[in-house]
């Protein structure tokens, strides 16, 4: 089983992993992985992060984000999917991302969820402001985000 969301409403991290193990009985593992919108995007700018602004085109990015589930059961025997993802105006603190995984063994569960995290945070249609005392600026994708993807394209079957 498969869920997606993409939405302005905050989680419950509780509530998720409650779902997500209702989703798949006789899984031995479950992964959760929950983000949380950071106080500076580059620590050592001294800049702190006052917002956050996520835009997304929708119906396109909950298409992209099956896409990279889709991978993933691909290469690993899962059992469900979580994913959500919040968009609008979110401060430091703020949850701004649940991946959930559910199968057979930790290794895959594990394997999946970080699979499914490094494609969000560089192939997933958001686009990112954030707002410091200095002004807004647009987020590029990390040179350390994108440079994660490698190891899986070097893995892939």
């Amino acid at each position: 089983m498969v869920h997606v969301s993409v939405r302005a409403e905050d989680f419950d991290v509780g509530g998720e992993y409650r779902r997500l193990c209702a989703d798949a009985p006789g899984a031995g593992a479950v992964i959760t992985f929950s983000g949380l919108v950071r106080d500076y995007y580059d620590p050592g700018d001294g800049e702190r992060v006052r917002e956050l602004r996520l835009e997304h085109y929708p119906g396109m990015t909950e298409k992209s984000i099956r896409e990279i589930i889709a991978r993933a059961e691909s290469r690993w025997n899962l059992l469900a999917v979580r994913v959500i993802h919040r968009v609008g105006t979110l401060r430091p603190g703020d949850r701004i991302v649940f991946a959930g995984v559910a199968a057979h063994h930790r290794g895959e569960a594990f394997a999946a969820a970080d699979f499914i995290m490094d494609y969000l945070k560089s192939e997933a249609p958001f686009w990112k402001k954030q707002f410091t005392e200095s002004g807004g600026e647009w987020i590029a994708t990390r040179h350390s985000d994108a440079k994660s993807l490698e190891r899986w394209r070097e893995t892939a079957d």
